[in-house]
């Protein structure tokens, strides 16, 4: 998930990576940094989202020496979904891009399975998602601060973690602005409780 601030981003995810009911790994980190100040959230096929996710830092680093200048959150974003629409019909991919540029300071773009692009404000993707869109309608409130996004996604991120079978193992956060990325891991013993069992 991501949650755009007023300076920066608040980016984060589970890492546990599973091939039906067996669980591949348990700490995949799933924040794949794209450009020094964007990165993207990778949900669906692995394979196919680090194939995607490859390409387009290579496409965007290529862009970056041309423009000789960092590359907007919005060219990378178009990046991924021109990838996910082209080739929608051979690929499993759900992408958030989310990063910060001099243009439009903070900024979240979802790239769904199909290949469509929208900016949000807040944005949640990936199997766990589907238990915490009634927390974020109750929880996400526009002009948060920074460390109120790093609380908000933490218990977001918990709560799918706790109901989700194919999600759990740490939360990866990282805190995108125009100083930089600052990231961090919550331990699956620090991580919130929601439930009494």
């Amino acid at each position: 998930m991501a949650v755009e601030y007023d300076g920066g981003v608040v980016i984060g995810a589970d890492s546990r990576t599973t091939t039906g009911a067996y669980i591949a790994n348990r700490v995949t980190d799933k924040l794949t940094p794209i450009h020094d100040r964007i990165f993207c959230c990778r949900s669906g096929s692995a394979a196919d989202t680090q194939a995607i996710a490859d390409v387009v830092t290579y496409q965007l680093g290529f862009h970056s020496i041309e423009l000789d200048e960092p590359p907007l959150v919005e060219t990378a974003a178009n990046l991924f979904k021109a990838s996910c629409y082209r080739y929608r019909e051979e690929l499993t991919a759900g992408i958030l891009v989310a990063g910060w540029d001099r243009r439009k300071g903070g900024q979240v773009y979802s790239v769904p399975i199909g290949g469509m692009l929208v900016r949000q404000p807040v944005s949640v993707g990936g199997s766990g998602s589907t238990y915490i869109y009634g927390f974020m309608d109750a929880n996400y409130k526009p002009a948060m601060s920074k460390d109120q996004c790093l609380e908000l996604t933490a218990a977001a991120l918990s709560l799918a973690m706790e109901r989700d079978g194919s999600s759990g193992g740490v939360i990866r956060l990282a805190s995108i602005s125009e100083e930089g990325v600052e990231r961090r891991v919550i331990l699956g013993n620090q991580l919130s409780k929601f439930s009494t069992h």
